[in-house]
């Protein structure tokens, strides 16, 4: 009781802040954007994984469940399902990268002679460091660019720290294969520049903060003795300064994927890191709507979105809490406007709300929740998953996750084709997309699975739209209330998962996977 009155004074603290839609705006709409408001508020500080932030919006996300008459579908006969975690944070006070250069003494084993700071990084802004239990307290190594770093390049670099372009197109050498190339020839660390070529998604500063989260039995990541740095494409210079390099050259060369040179930076870096740990937990929210036929009850369409925002992080413009409205707060309020609609009136198939927790530290709550099913695996008949989704500009086209995977495909063209919306597949595979999203944990496991972007055609200006949304509001405290969005956008992407929802749950052909597709169960 005390968990849910907590939760209506969030309730009514949170909604007075909300900005008013245009007149005219439909009532389900004006609802969806209130509980969008009230998830996305400063009251809920971001609803960063395992803060007093995200369990007050936990909090909220069961009262309103509750409220529509759905079933506990957690642990225990509850609501929830709590993960245990750990965190490693590398603080910004304490913390310092130098390029140095000068003598070495073979007395004093790395102290250095005669020394000259070439440039001081600025952390979080210039680069950044993967936090780990085994990151040591400081870094002093000489450096060696490497190209793209694949094993043919790398060469002689023990006890260095390599400097890798960091690609992402494909074809050229993976991050996975960089580090491995590294460790294997014998490096202490790696830096990752950024690529500038990679303009679909381009990379962007700062970086919230410098924090892992993972299960507390989680194994080490990959190679844990390397100290693995990422650097903004404007910092190269500064890195490889002395070398006789053209940083700009470099980067040039590498975003059109011509062939790089290997060479020797008479430079070296020196860093302190102030390392923090701590355990803390977080809450999958897990919700029934009963199926009502006799015999498809039994099956399961699952429909998710995740909770999790980044909460506090680096300031950007001044403003320091990343609120999260429309990554992921916007399509939370979408299952519950979804359960408030059928609240009495449930489908033939059963319906699990499924709310995750830890989706921006690494799909954490998906995957456990997959791993950890409250239900049995085999009744569960699809996955439904809201993320990605942007109401910028006006809902003509679908990207599809999985489009060619499963019969879902045709579930989806009949719910789009009768709004006039163009389903379409991802045009842009090297985002990784698919893997992204917290319905991959299933469609990994062999269940039928789906998530989708707002598509758009290229040059138009819905793309310029969206371009803009992933340079200046994604993952940036300017995702809040008081960003453009099209309200008629937000309408139809709203129907659209409410009619797809339904369309599944009552289609009395179970959804299955096609022959062919990489996930169908061997």
């Amino acid at each position: 009781m005390k968990r849910l009155l907590v939760a209506a004074a969030v309730l009514t603290a949170a909604c007075s802040s909300v900005p008013a839609p245009p007149a005219g705006t439909d009532a389900d709409t004006v609802a969806w954007w209130g509980a969008t408001g009230d998830l996305s508020s400063d009251a809920m500080e971001g609803r960063d994984t395992g803060s007093a932030g995200y369990d007050r919006a936990a909090d909220y996300v069961e009262q309103r469940f509750r409220a529509a008459e759905l079933k506990p579908a957690g642990e225990n006969g509850g609501y929830r399902q709590t993960l245990l975690l750990k965190e490693v944070r590398v603080e910004k006070e304490g913390t310092r990268f130098m390029v140095l250069t000068g003598r070495s003494d073979p007395k004093v084993g790395d102290d250095l002679l005669f020394v000259r700071t070439l440039a001081d990084l600025d952390f979080l802004h210039d680069i950044t460091v993967r936090p780990s239990v085994s990151l040591p307290a400081s870094l002093n190594a000489e450096l060696a660019f490497r190209g793209y770093c694949s094993p043919a390049e790398i060469g002689d670099v023990k006890g260095k720290v390599v400097v890798c372009f960091g690609a992402r197109r494909a074809g050229m050498t993976t991050g996975a294969q960089r580090l491995e190339a590294a460790a294997k020839a014998g490096a202490v660390g790696i830096i990752n520049v950024d690529d500038p070529g990679f303009t679909i998604e381009p990379s962007r500063w700062p970086e919230a903060y410098a924090r892992s989260v993972t299960l507390r039995d989680a194994p080490p990541p990959a190679y844990p003795e390397l100290v693995v740095m990422r650097l903004s494409a404007g910092a190269l210079g500064a890195v490889i300064g002395g070398s006789g390099q053209d940083a700009d050259a470099l980067l040039k060369a590498g975003a059109a994927s011509q062939p790089l040179p290997s060479f020797d930076v008479p430079a070296r870096i020196n860093a302190t890191f102030a390392i923090s740990q701590r355990e803390l937990q977080s809450d999958n929210v897990l919700a029934m709507l009963p199926g009502t036929d006799p015999v498809l009850k039994d099956e399961i369409v699952l429909v998710s979105a995740h909770l999790d925002g980044y909460g506090y992080g680096e300031p950007v413009n001044g403003d320091g809490l990343y609120n999260g409205a429309f990554d992921d707060a916007a399509y939370v309020a979408s299952l519950i406007r979804l359960a408030e609609r059928q609240a009495g009136a449930g489908f033939k198939r059963s319906v699990l709300f499924a709310v995750y927790t830890g989706e921006e530290k690494g799909l954490l709550g998906s995957n456990y929740y997959a791993s950890h099913l409250t239900v049995p695996k085999e009744t569960i008949a699809a996955v439904i998953n809201l993320d990605q989704l942007r109401p910028l500009f006006p809902l003509k086209a679908l990207t599809m996750h999985g489009i060619a995977d499963t019969t879902l495909t045709g579930n989806v063209r009949r719910v789009a084709g009768a709004m006039g919306i163009e389903v379409r597949p991802d045009l842009e595979p090297e985002r990784n997309l698919n893997q992204r999203t917290d319905h991959f944990p299933f469609l990994r496991m062999g269940v039928p699975a789906t998530n989708f972007v707002f598509a758009f055609d290229p040059g138009s200006q819905s793309e310029v739209k969206y371009r803009e949304w992933y340079q200046s509001r994604y993952h940036r405290p300017q995702d809040d209330m008081g960003q453009p969005l099209d309200w008629d956008a937000a309408r139809d992407m709203n129907l659209f998962f409410y009619r797809l929802a339904e369309d599944v749950a009552n289609d009395p052909v179970r959804p299955a996977f096609v022959a062919g597709s990489t996930w169908a169960p061997k």
